[in-house]
């Protein structure tokens, strides 16, 4: 342009993308600093609040975001531009009755966390980015709320709970299960001895991942496909990993190893988690994994804890605990309590029966719990409880913490799956123990110039 004229708009984007990729080939930190450019002011009483990750999940987390009072969604970032725009404008018609501001669109994540007014960042990413892009936010101070499973794998596990160890900000993982009072109760139940002391647990979800080989397919304009690969090897472009525009199914980019955990990961950070919530281990984790019986079985890992208590992962209810005295079982909208020989809740979600689960839940927990020693938080909306926490600066229900050390259970069972070992673990250190594993299994390789 020439000299003194100020850059228009096409000019400025340039000029910030030349910035991001300058800084990350020369190794550059990924926090970028409040010059590059300016920010809009937010208004006083609001929680300025970025999107990192525009697909069918956040599409339902972003609802839950704008329509508290409280909060004022800045900006979305997506590397799909149908997708980025279509959150865009569904902000900015939400907020069109009461301000004149538009909301930012950005394709790369460092633009939303570089900005002085975002205090917050939603991140619901493929699982091979949450954590360069968690730690990225934490660094640069924000609060934030990060999709399930937390992490990659082990090691980026390890990095978040150094990350979160100071206190100093608050982190929700998106495993909303324990906002259900179905959950929370069950494991009340199990945790105040109403089915005796707990002998075994069994988890069911689907299979361990796989290594992609998808073909290779022609790139569509309006995708950036490098930044959606970030840290993942370099590969061509399959619809099935980044379906283009507003799909309304969740990709299959997390049956891959190289994006995600398959169903361990996905659904295991679910019911793994609540199995960890049960049994009183948020702080720490199994001391021993077990592969499955035969070699290529998808089916029968097993987390063993120093109390002697399993978790196997198999086919059936939820999440199912065992005791002495009884038996829990637990899903979504599903509840069955069983104790010595008695059915004393169910609801098994068929049409039907005269019931509900919540009656069923309410039931068991006015039997069983009116007097319980042990009572477990009470979150009855996992975004909104993220929100409050974020204001009165505690913990929420399910800290990055909880999110950490529940992604290593999940971890934990596809290392022994995918490399069909035992070995034995020590929860406290997250580190291998007795000789046993290989340091290798618990991280990868990192495509440059991204790094953790």
């Amino acid at each position: 342009r020439p000299p003194g004229a100020r850059p228009g708009k096409e000019t400025m984007r340039y000029t910030r993308r030349s910035f991001l990729q300058t800084a990350a080939a020369a190794g550059i930190p990924l926090i970028l600093p409040t010059s590059v450019w300016s920010a809009a002011t937010k208004p006083n009483d609001k929680l300025g609040v970025g999107f990192i990750g525009m697909g069918k999940q956040s599409r339902g987390l972003l609802g839950g975001f704008i329509n508290r009072s409280d909060v004022r969604v800045l900006a979305v970032c997506d590397v799909d531009t149908t997708r980025r725009e279509d959150a865009r404008k569904r902000v900015d018609a939400h907020y069109a009755s009461t301000t004149r501001s538009e909301c930012a669109a950005c394709v790369d994540f460092r633009e939303i966390i570089a900005r002085d007014d975002i205090d917050a960042v939603c991140i619901a990413t493929p699982d091979h980015w949450h954590t360069i892009q968690v730690l990225a936010a934490l660094k640069a101070g924000k609060d934030v709320y990060c999709e399930k499973p937390l992490t990659h794998n082990v090691h980026e596990s390890k990095l978040i709970l150094a990350a979160l160890a100071p206190g100093r900000r608050v982190m929700q993982t998106g495993s909303m299960q324990r906002s259900s009072s179905e959950f929370r109760v069950a494991c009340e139940l199990v945790r105040n001895g109403a089915i005796g002391r707990i002998e075994r647990v069994e988890c069911s979800f689907g299979n361990p991942p796989v290594p992609c080989d998808l073909p290779g397919e022609s790139v569509e304009p309006g995708l950036d496909w490098d930044m959606w690969l970030g840290p993942a090897p370099e590969r061509p472009y399959h619809s099935e990993l980044s379906p283009r525009g507003m799909h309304d199914h969740y990709p299959n980019w997390r049956n891959y190893i190289e994006y995600g955990g398959g169903m361990v990961t996905d659904w295991g950070a679910h019911h793994l988690d609540i199995a960890q919530w049960g049994l009183g281990m948020d702080d720490s984790g199994p001391v021993k994994v077990l592969p499955p019986a035969g070699k290529g079985n998808r089916r029968g890992a097993t987390l063993v804890y120093a109390n002697g208590v399993t978790v196997e992962h198999k086919d059936g209810f939820g999440v199912d605990f065992f005791g002495t005295e009884g038996r829990m079982r637990v899903n979504r909208g599903r509840f069955v309590f069983e104790r010595q020989g008695k059915t004393i809740a169910s609801f098994k979600g068929e049409k039907d029966q005269d019931t509900n689960c919540a009656m069923e839940v309410g039931k068991a927990e006015k039997e069983f719990l009116k007097d319980a020693a042990t009572r477990l938080y009470v979150s009855r909306n996992h975004i909104g409880d993220f929100l409050d926490c974020v204001k009165s600066r505690k913990k929420p229900i399910t800290t990055g913490e909880i999110g950490a050390r529940s992604a290593i259970c999940c971890h934990l069972m596809n290392v022994a799956y995918l490399n069909h070992a035992s070995f034995e673990w020590d929860p406290a250190k997250n580190a291998f123990a007795g000789g046993t594993g290989n340091p290798k299994w618990l991280t990868k390789e990192y495509r440059k110039p991204w790094r953790v």
